[in-house]
């Protein structure tokens, strides 16, 4: 079982920068893949990066390529997601979560946090 949690949302404006960590307890295994995805209110929850939890290999959505970066603390048990240049489209709801999967779909992940609230203001 594991357990995640979501800090750092918050009402912010275009052009601002933010970071997002995702607190991770349980058994952690070395295969897992850690991810961020986000729902904004009326869509499907989308991907927007992964990591995996024993290496540096990382993947971005294209809508956030270049302006995004995920990266984890195994130390502390932490996943980041820290977001550049944020545009009002950015706005939605984001959620770490855990899978075995290197996926990009909702499906490919076994565990979710309770998400963090972004708002960006025009």
């Amino acid at each position: 079982q594991v357990e995640l949690a979501e800090s750092g949302g918050g009402l912010v404006q275009a052009g601002d920068s933010l970071r997002l960590s995702c607190g991770v307890s349980g058994r952690i295994f070395s295969n897992y893949v850690m991810g961020w995805f986000r729902q904004a209110p009326g869509k499907e929850r989308e991907f927007v990066a992964r990591i995996k939890w024993s290496g540096d290999i990382t993947y971005y959505a294209e809508s956030v390529k270049g302006r995004t970066s995920i990266s984890r603390d195994n130390t502390k048990n932490m996943v980041y997601l820290q977001m550049n240049s944020l545009q009002p489209e950015d706005t939605a709801v984001y959620y770490c979560a855990v899978g075995t999967l290197w996926g990009a779909y909702p499906q490919h992940y076994n565990y979710w946090g309770q998400g963090t609230q972004v708002t960006v203001s025009s």
